[in-house]
């Protein structure tokens, strides 16, 4: 059946082998005005298949499923719908979890302890490119991708094709600044620090900013320690 879009609401899909806890999800979800769940999975392939069927804005999607686990789930995911962002919301709180997650294209992770209105809050975040990773863990993940990058900034294309202000905005995005953090910190409107961010997004290919500093870090144009 169709399933006409409402650009007043964010459409999601929700992922994970318990359909008790999908129902309780989707439940807790629906008291949400802008908010919609637009379809469900029950195992990483058939999520896999039903965001590319319905292309949300959000999969929410948890790690261990059967058929297909979450992060191979997401890397499809980001391959073939890049513009859908991805919330992992799991019970498992390890950092080779977070890392491998955020590696394959996540932008957000929480667990299955937070609240309704924590995840409905994550869900708008990462719906608006917001990283939603806990700041602590978030040092060990950009820790992970320093060491993997080239080291120093490389004056890369991709580097070169961000402006002034735009890697500004990033550098403050990677501190886990709001973006009307940003606007305070660089004297500009909220919405202008929107644009900032869309036009990185853009020139990166990316779709949220956990995914624009990886690709920061991995390039070597941000350094670990500027995120301090």
């Amino acid at each position: 059946m169709d399933d006409p879009r409402d650009d007043d609401q964010i459409r999601v899909v929700i992922a994970d082998d318990h359909a008790v806890f999908r129902q309780g999800t989707r439940e807790l979800l629906a008291r949400e005005a802008d908010i919609r769940v637009v379809g469900e999975a029950a195992n990483g392939e058939e999520a896999v298949r039903v965001v590319r069927e319905r292309k949300p804005d959000v999969a929410i999607l948890d790690i261990s499923m059967p058929v297909l686990n979450g992060i191979d789930a997401t890397r499809q995911i980001k391959e073939q719908c890049p513009q859908t962002r991805i919330l992992i919301l799991t019970a498992y709180d390890y950092d080779e979890y977070v890392v491998a997650m955020v590696d394959a294209g996540a932008a957000g992770y929480i667990l299955k302890t937070a609240n309704y209105a924590e995840v409905a809050n994550a869900v708008r975040s990462v719906y608006e490119g917001e990283a939603v990773l806990d700041p602590a863990v978030a040092r060990k993940v950009w820790s992970h991708f320093t060491a993997r990058s080239r080291g120093g900034r490389t004056g890369s294309r991709t580097a070169e094709a961000l402006s002034e202000r735009e890697l500004e905005v990033l550098l403050h995005a990677a501190r886990g600044a709001s973006n009307k953090e940003i606007a305070l910190a660089l004297s500009v409107s909220w919405r202008t620090v929107q644009t900032h961010l869309r036009s990185i997004f853009t020139k990166l290919g990316v779709a949220s900013r956990t995914e624009a500093v990886v690709k920061g870090l991995q390039e070597g144009w941000l350094r670990l320690e500027d995120l301090s």
